[in-house]
């Protein structure tokens, strides 16, 4: 069978309501809390993606034994010195970043050494902006010039650390997190404005953390050394899989979507603010809060007025994931957008903003680019005839949906390679999708 799909024709007017599966980023977090609780938790809504199912097999192979039952997982977890496994043991990330850098915080006192590796695409991913503070916590950790495959073998005589995040990742700051549980006394870390995701998880499992918010950084204080009891939690939408739904909607004609039950954190929900100031139409429904992270129903429709951004750079940490199809909003724009400092999109499973800048330009869109700046100049009468062919070196989930996106909207005959590649973090793409009336997936 071949890795491609074909696409022929628009998608037509549609009035749907959908809901798309649980978010990523807390499946792989609720996965490893679950492994350091004490007790069964109870994991309802886990996203049942490749990165999700490698989070669960790689604390498997560190001794925590866990169970996919009628509508929930259980993951049995033995508190934060629970990990038990063979000498040499290697943890296979596969292409996920978060599950990689993540693991390694909890790994800062293993008793034996361990490799983590991943597959070809995290290969090429830095580490050493957490491997760096990791060995600053007293761990020993080798690595391939910065990169995978990394050896880690933990210290029994951890010390706390001050750590200063100025890149704005969530990975991160979240990882040093997660070391701090294991380490006696007090981490300090000023981490500039990302996803909150952990500190949140932090709050509602009962953990001693403090945090002072100010403008531009967040100061955390998180004391170690606490055991704390298994939870239940049930997960949200994802913010990030709703984005090619949204961006779809806007820009197909005469169509309405209401997306139910999505996590709606403020540090997700940057497309949300720039489509809005684009002159899209996206409403929130339905507002709840449910363990420290607000959930709604988002409703959206057609826009044929939009207009350029010059888009805050404050906005880029809560939407980092989304920028692709932001383009594509773009690129449908009356006038010229500016987009500045995206240089963190080349750290992601593939150069994305270099893929990004070559897609416009293919499909006939006039792009400049300045160092990590660039100006999209935007067609309103942007409708695309001929051949397209969409197919890179390095494979990725986002890269091949928004390419979906582009040729349900913007029209043109397509070969859309990689399409496996939606396993990785969205594998009910193609079901709701087709929901929606798209045809020959």
């Amino acid at each position: 069978m071949k890795n491609l799909i074909e696409i022929n024709n628009k998608i037509k007017a549609f009035d749907k309501n959908i809901e798309v599966t649980g978010d990523k980023s807390l499946s792989i977090r609720c996965v490893l809390m679950a492994s350091q609780a004490i007790g069964k938790s109870k994991i309802y809504n886990l996203l049942e993606s490749e990165d999700v199912l490698n989070s669960l097999k790689a604390i498997s192979k560190l001794g925590i034994k866990y169970r996919k039952l009628k509508n929930y997982y259980e993951i049995c977890g033995f508190g934060i010195n629970g990990f038990h496994y063979k000498k040499n043991i290697k943890i296979n990330a596969g292409n996920s970043g978060t599950l990689a850098r993540l693991i390694l915080g909890l790994l800062i006192d293993a008793k034996k050494e361990l490799t983590l590796i991943g597959d070809k695409s995290l290969a090429k991913r830095d580490f050493s902006r957490v491997t760096e503070p990791l060995r600053l916590f007293g761990a020993e950790i080798k690595s391939n010039n910065g990169k995978l495959p990394v050896k880690i073998l933990g210290s029994k005589f951890l010390r706390p650390i001050n750590y200063f995040e100025n890149i704005g990742s969530a990975q991160c700051k979240s990882t040093v997190m997660l070391a701090s549980l294991k380490t006696p006394g007090i981490t300090k870390i000023k981490a500039k404005k990302s996803r909150n995701h952990t500190e949140l998880l932090f709050k509602t499992l009962g953990l001693p953390i403090k945090i002072i918010q100010k403008k531009n950084h967040d100061y955390f204080y998180l004391k170690g050394e606490n055991n704390f009891k298994s939870f239940n939690y049930r997960i949200p939408g994802d913010i990030s899989s709703c984005s090619f739904f949204l961006v779809l909607t806007i820009l197909s004609n005469n169509s309405k979507l209401t997306i139910k039950n999505v996590n709606i954190n403020k540090s997700r929900t940057g497309i949300i603010s720039i489509l809005n100031k684009m002159n899209a139409k996206i409403k929130f429904k339905n507002i709840k809060s449910y363990k420290n992270e607000p959930i709604a129903d988002i409703l959206v429709e057609s826009r044929k007025n939009l207009k350029a951004i010059n888009c805050p750079r404050n906005l880029n940490s809560s939407a980092i994931d989304e920028f692709l199809v932001i383009f594509l909003v773009a690129a449908k724009a009356k006038g010229a957008s500016i987009f500045r400092d995206l240089g963190e999109l080349n750290q992601k499973e593939s150069p994305r903003l270099d893929i990004a800048i070559k897609f416009l330009k293919m499909i006939g869109v006039k792009v400049l680019k300045n160092n990590n700046n660039i100006k999209i100049y935007g067609n309103p009468n942007l409708n695309l005839r001929g051949n397209f062919v969409m197919k890179h070196f390095r494979k990725d989930h986002r890269v091949f949906m928004m390419s979906c996106v582009a040729a349900l909207t913007f029209g043109g005959n397509w070969k859309i390679h990689d399409k496996d590649s939606i396993n990785t973090s969205f594998p009910e793409f193609f079901k709701i999708i087709k929901s929606l009336g798209a045809k020959k997936f």
